[in-house]
């Protein structure tokens, strides 16, 4: 009971980990972007095409100076491809309806 009230109030443990984008968070992010570009090339290209990009874009610290990690790049880059290939897909299937 002797150390409860003051070594836990002056430095919490949360003050600098909070919505910082070094650590597991960034890492965690890439991932999650990267499942989503390669799921969106099998369904939902339109949706998760563009969560690639940003999940993709957050990880790697919103700019593209400095050291990037690969999985957030790679997330990217296929985001934006699975993008433009629904979207052709999308005006593609439009046309066909007319005639």
């Amino acid at each position: 009971m002797a150390g409860f009230g003051q070594g836990t109030r002056r430095n919490p443990r949360s003050r600098g980990r909070t919505w910082s984008r070094t650590g597991p968070d960034s890492a965690t992010l890439g991932i999650v972007g990267l499942v989503c570009a390669v799921a969106g090339f099998f369904a939902l290209g339109i949706v998760l095409g563009p969560a690639a990009i940003i999940c993709g874009w957050l990880a790697m610290g919103r700019s593209w100076a400095g050291p990037r990690p690969v999985p957030a790049l790679v997330a990217v880059v296929l985001g934006a491809i699975d993008t433009l290939l629904a979207l052709v897909w999308l005006s593609g299937t439009a046309g066909n309806g007319l005639l």
